[in-house]
C-alpha cells in the first residue's frame, strides 16, 4: 500500500505523477523514435564533458572534506575515458533493434483462435544509485529504448555530476520530441528519502538499486514497489585438483579488471586440499604482485605466514576492493556448499580440467551465472553479442541474471478470434 501522501514530500508524488503519464506515451512511442531519443542522449552528453567533469571535481572536493571512503571516490570519479565509454554504450543502444512489439508463440493455444505474445514496457523504472554518476544515462537509455519513463536518484556525494548528467539528458529526450516526464531526476534540493520514492507503488512499477549491500537491503525492507536486485562481488572461486595454477591467477586478476566497479569481481577462493603446497605459494606470490590483499583460514595462514587470518563474518560479505581470502576444501560437493551459503550468489567459477566436475558445479552450484575456466569479467558492453547490461541481478522469481533491455519488459498475452461461436 502507498505510504500516505502527506507523510511523502510533494515534490517526489509530481514527479512520480508525471512519469507515470508519460509512460502511457512513450508505450506507444514508434521504436525509431524512441531510439533517436537515444542517439540525442548520446550527443547531448558528448557535447556536455566539461560541464560534467566541471560539476564532478566539485563533488570529489567535498567527498575528500567529508572523509568518503576511497571505494565511493572511486565509484564517483569520471574521467573522460568512462564517459566516452557511457556515449558509446548510448550511440550502441540507439543502435540496436526496437525490443519491443516481438512477437513470440504462446505456450498455449485456443480454439478457433491465434495466440501469441509480446513485449511490452513496465512502465515506470526508478533507478537508485550510490556514486556512479555516469549509470544515470545508461539506465535512462535503457529505459527509453525499452518505452519506460525513468525516475533517477542519486546519492548526495554526487549532486552535481547526476545535476549536469541529468540536464543535458533531459534535454536530449525533449528535444526528441518525447513526452515531458520520461526522464524525471530527484535531485538533492529535493530532500527526498529513498522511502519517499519506493513507497509509490501507485505510480512506481519497478525499482532497481545499485550500490553497496547496505543500500540493497534498504530498499528492499522499506520497498512498496517490486526491486529489482543488482549484486556486486563476493563471488567464488573453486580451485579443483584438476585445474592450473595459471587459469587461477589468470581469472581473479581479469575479474577485477572492469571498472569503476568490477561488479564480478572474484573475491574467495577454495583450494582442494590436495592442492601443492608450492602451486599455492605460486598464486600468493602472483596476487601479491598484483597489489592484492591476501586473507586466508586458520590452516592456510599456518603455512603461509603472508596471509592474514580471515574472519567468520567475511565469508559472507563482499570486500568491493583488492582483497582476495583463500580457504582449503576436502571436496567438490564441500565447495559447493560452501558457495551456496556464503556467496552472493550472482556468478560463481570453477577451475577444472574435468567434465564431470564442470558440470556438477555448474548444476549444483546455486548462482545466476557460472564460469568454467573463464573470466567471470563483467562489461555493459560485450564487444560480442546485440546487448548492452546494467548490471547483475541475483535474485530468483524476477529477472535473474545479466540486467538487460528485455529484463526491463513484460509479457502481454494476445488472442485473436476468428469470429466463430
Amino acid at each position: 500500500m502507498t505510504v500516505d501522501a502527506f507523510d511523502v514530500r510533494p515534490e517526489i508524488i509530481t514527479s512520480a505523477q508525471r512519469a507515470y503519464h508519460a509512460a502511457f506515451n512513450l508505450g506507444i512511442a514508434k521504436g525509431s523514435n524512441r531510439s533517436k531519443a537515444v542517439l540525442a542522449m548520446a550527443e547531448a552528453l558528448k557535447n556536455s564533458f566539461d560541464e560534467i567533469l566541471e560539476a564532478n571535481t566539485l563533488d570529489l572536493e567535498a567527498s575528500r572534506e567529508m572523509a568518503v571512503p576511497e571505494l565511493i571516490l572511486d565509484w564517483l570519479k569520471l574521467t573522460p575515458n568512462r564517459l566516452e565509454t557511457t556515449v558509446e554504450i548510448l550511440q550502441r543502444l540507439g543502435e540496436l533493434s526496437d525490443p519491443l512489439r516481438r512477437v513470440r508463440s504462446a505456450d498455449y493455444q485456443l480454439q478457433d483462435s491465434q495466440t501469441y505474445s509480446q513485449l511490452m514496457p513496465l512502465g515506470v523504472i526508478a533507478l537508485i544509485y550510490e556514486a556512479f554518476p555516469e549509470m544515470a544515462a545508461i539506465a535512462a537509455g535503457l529505459c527509453i529504448k525499452t518505452g519506460n519513463s525513468i525516475i533517477l536518484k542519486g546519492s548526495t556525494e554526487a549532486s552535481h555530476s547526476n545535476a549536469a548528467i541529468g540536464n543535458a539528458l533531459s534535454m536530449a529526450v525533449s528535444s526528441a520530441g518525447l513526452p515531458p516526464g520520461s526522464l524525471e531526476l530527484i535531485t538533492s534540493e529535493d530532500c527526498a528519502s529513498v522511502r519517499d520514492l519506493v513507497t509509490q507503488d501507485r505510480y512506481i512499477n519497478l525499482i532497481i538499486p545499485y550500490g553497496r549491500s547496505s543500500l540493497i537491503q534498504q530498499v528492499v525492507r522499506q520497498s512498496t514497489c517490486p526491486v529489482l536486485k543488482s549484486s556486486m562481488g563476493n563471488c567464488y572461486l573453486y580451485w579443483s585438483p584438476n585445474g592450473s595454477v595459471e587459469t587461477v591467477s589468470w581469472m581473479i586478476g581479469d575479474s577485477h579488471a572492469s571498472e569503476p566497479d568490477p561488479v564480478n569481481a572474484i573475491e574467495k577462493i577454495l583450494i582442494h586440499r590436495r592442492a601443492s603446497p608450492s602451486s599455492i605459494a605460486r598464486l600468493c606470490n602472483y596476487l601479491q604482485d598484483k597489489g592484492f590483499y591476501l586473507r586466508g583460514d586458520a590452516e592456510l595462514v599456518e603455512t603461509f605466514p603472508q596471509l592474514q587470518l580471515v574472519k567468520d563474518n567475511e565469508w559472507g560479505c563482499a570486500y568491493l576492493n583488492n582483497t582476495v581470502a583463500l580457504k582449503l576444501i576436502d571436496n567438490l560437493e564441500d565447495a559447493i556448499a560452501w558457495i551456496n551459503q556464503y556467496s552472493s550468489g550472482h556468478a560463481d567459477s570453477i577451475v577444472t580440467d574435468s567434465y564431470q566436475e564442470s558440470r556438477q558445479f555448474a548444476l549444483g552450484v546455486n548462482s545466476a551465472s557460472t564460469y568454467i575456466n573463464a573470466s567471470p569479467r563483467f562489461s555493459r558492453n560485450p564487444s560480442r553479442g546485440d546487448s548492452v547490461f546494467l548490471g547483475m541481478s541475483n535474485q530468483k522469481g524476477n529477472r535473474r541474471g545479466l540486467i538487460s533491455l528485455e529484463s526491463l519488459t513484460t509479457v502481454k498475452h494476445i488472442v485473436q478470434g476468428n469470429g466463430r461461436f
